[in-house]
């Protein structure tokens, strides 16, 4: 019993990161919606008043949290390089969220002051505002983590050959990014900073061997196949 607590531990070590900085990152973020709600910096470009708002969009804007989610399980499990890149680029991205917010409070006025007409999916928009304030958004991580995980559903060597999964991430990730801005939760400058930030760090991540002399530094004793990071 105890030999097969040590294995597993050995062979699941890598959760610890991802534990450790959720739990930091969901109190943070939690301070910040408790804190930050008022004396913040006002965020309208004058294309947010050309997009209409389409309720629908709440669909996909809700799947984020099963997207992120479905990519980081499945490379914890199958390929621990790639889970510590895409964990390496969502995590940078959300810290910096994180400081933003902290630093330069930002919010907007985009929300409609009353649904347009009422059902389902407006229930739905309802209950996001109610439970999401409409402070803390710049840079989007709706936006960075949707292209941080489809580039590593694109990276993949394992998923190569299944462009099923490739096609149906960009198709979720295009939506989850039409989203945002559809039901009102970001403006047009939230995106396109996320946009930023995702390249700048999909170069560091994939186009660099900043990432993988790190981990071959931190990991120096190990022996390990050319191109791994772990």
């Amino acid at each position: 019993m105890e030999k097969t607590i040590v294995k597993n531990f050995h062979k699941y070590r890598h959760a610890i990161p991802l534990i450790l900085y959720g739990i930091i990152y969901m109190h943070w973020f939690t301070w910040l919606e408790k804190n930050v709600t008022s004396h913040y910096r006002l965020i309208h470009l004058s294309p947010d008043d050309l997009i209409p708002f389409c309720e629908v969009f709440v669909i996909p804007y809700l799947l984020w949290f099963a997207y992120v989610a479905v990519v980081v399980l499945y490379f914890f499990f199958r390929d621990k390089s790639d889970y510590f890149r895409v964990c390496t680029f969502l995590f940078t991205g959300m810290t910096v969220f994180l400081i933003v917010s902290t630093l330069w409070p930002n919010g907007h006025d985009l929300r409609p002051a009353v649904m347009p007409r009422e059902n389902l999916f407006t229930g739905l928009v309802s209950a996001l505002y109610r439970a999401d304030t409409p402070t803390n958004l710049w840079p989007s991580i709706h936006v960075y983590n949707s292209l941080g995980c489809h580039f590593a559903v694109m990276k993949s060597a394992r998923l190569e050959r299944h462009k099923g999964i490739r096609i149906g991430s960009l198709i979720l990730c295009v939506s989850i990014i039409l989203s945002t801005v559809f039901i009102k939760q970001h403006s047009v400058f939230d995106v396109t900073t996320a946009f930023i930030m995702a390249a700048v760090m999909y170069g560091i991540v994939y186009h660099s061997d900043m990432l993988l002399n790190f981990y071959r530094d931190l990991h120096g004793r190990r022996k390990r196949k050319p191109g791994t990071l772990i």
